[in-house]
């Protein structure tokens, strides 16, 4: 004959098997009803999209007084020789009028289509230039394109005229859009880049890196760069290219060329190879053979010594199967928080890895878009680069483990 106490431990043990029976039960059933709706993708994972993991140029001797390489997607200057030397920069200079004049065409405040009267100023400028007439018409984008392919002194002083009423007010524009840009070492006084014994330009390779891949942005401006030739005033006056890797560099498409006694021979030029931009700039050369010789070692050298992997894209579905413990499915795919694309020395890219690293303590149940670890890029086991990757939808916890949490 059983005891009290034994009669009562056993209707406990029923009463709580009994329970937790109809609970698994129940719980297994509440997939039956419509989901709640995935909440969009949060925007606050951050951090760079293109990240540079190579290794430095090392190009030897060239002739110039100060160069560099940029990749602007990443902000990595891939080779420096005193890129933050002051120096005068000549008609690259122009690059920054052709910058001004395309912000105001962002801000509706100029037109490509827009009249031009040419003054008598502008017409008596000297240098290089489309020999401009006074009271001759021209359409803003055909100043444009004379300035992107002939640097065209004239083109810029009518231009300047028209957009800020005097050239020196032009120049105020100029030196706030460097400010604006955190160009810290350059200072505009004219808009063509002629030397004066009382005002020169200055400002150094480094800014003029900066300043190209904000200029790049615009395709109209690398159109008209990357022209070889093309007819001006109805076709009575050809316009040609300054920039003579323009045709003859795979890939090239800009940007600009200088030259004064004071800076030298300068070119900053830039092209793109199987979606890897690359911008350099060579100031101080000592002749236009020198300054295209150093310009197609800097970028050939560079285009030979990198490759460009993309991992992943943001919101894109990892091939990966991750393991969630105390889940009601065991895993998961999961998605990525970015975009990230490497910039890698070759052949170190044959070499790379991804490796999931889940972050601690792990365990269902997660919210949508809950981080779940790391994708990481793994070169010879040292990582490279790492994106954040998240759960794309809600991940229950088993029936049971519910059950258990929501008792205990």
């Amino acid at each position: 004959m059983k005891t009290m106490t034994q009669r009562c431990l056993l209707l406990r043990t029923t009463v709580v098997l009994c329970a937790l029976s109809t609970s698994i039960v129940l719980l297994a059933g509440c997939g039956s009803g419509e989901a709640d709706p995935i909440p969009e993708m949060p925007s606050s994972h951050t951090g760079p999209a293109v990240e540079f993991v190579g290794r430095l140029l090392e190009p030897g001797t060239l002739p110039f007084e100060a160069a560099v390489v940029f990749e602007p997607h990443s902000k990595t200057f891939l080779f420096d020789h005193d890129g933050g030397l002051e120096r005068p920069p000549a008609s690259l200079v122009k690059m920054m009028v052709e910058l001004v004049a395309m912000r105001e065409i962002d801000a509706g405040r100029l037109a490509l289509t827009d009249s031009v009267r040419v003054s008598a100023s502008s017409s008596m400028m000297g240098g290089s230039q489309v020999f401009l007439k006074q009271g001759e018409t021209f359409t803003v984008g055909q100043l444009l394109q004379s300035i992107a392919i002939a640097s065209a002194n004239d083109a810029c002083v009518a231009l300047a005229e028209h957009v800020a009423g005097t050239p020196r007010a032009f120049v105020e524009l100029m030196n706030r859009e460097a400010e604006d840009l955190g160009l810290e070492k350059t200072t505009y006084v004219n808009v063509h880049g002629l030397d004066d014994d009382d005002e020169i330009n200055y400002t150094t390779p480094y800014d003029i890196a900066k300043l190209a891949s904000e200029l790049i942005r615009y395709p109209e401006v690398r159109e008209w760069s990357a022209t070889a030739k093309a007819p001006f005033r109805n076709g009575e006056f050809i316009l040609e290219n300054t920039n003579k890797l323009v045709g003859r560099f795979a890939g090239l498409d800009g940007l600009k060329t200088g030259f004064t006694s004071l800076a030298g021979y300068c070119l900053c030029a830039t092209a793109e190879r199987d979606g890897l931009r690359l911008i350099s700039v060579v100031m101080g050369s000592g002749s236009k053979a020198e300054r295209v010789e150093a310009t197609s070692e800097l970028l050939g050298l560079a285009f030979a010594s990198y490759q460009r992997v993309e991992i992943c894209k943001r919101g894109e579905v990892l091939d990966l199967e991750v393991e969630v413990p105390g889940a009601k499915v065991p895993t998961l795919r999961p998605v990525a928080a970015r975009d990230l694309t490497v910039i890698v020395s070759r052949p170190d890219d044959r070499s790379l890895e991804t490796r999931f690293e889940p972050r601690s303590a792990l365990k269902a149940p997660l919210q949508a878009w809950e981080p779940v670890g790391l994708l990481q890029v793994i070169s010879r086991d040292e990582v490279l680069a790492e994106v954040p990757v998240l759960a794309g939808e809600p991940v229950a916890a088993s029936g049971l483990v519910a059950w258990v949490r929501s008792r205990f």
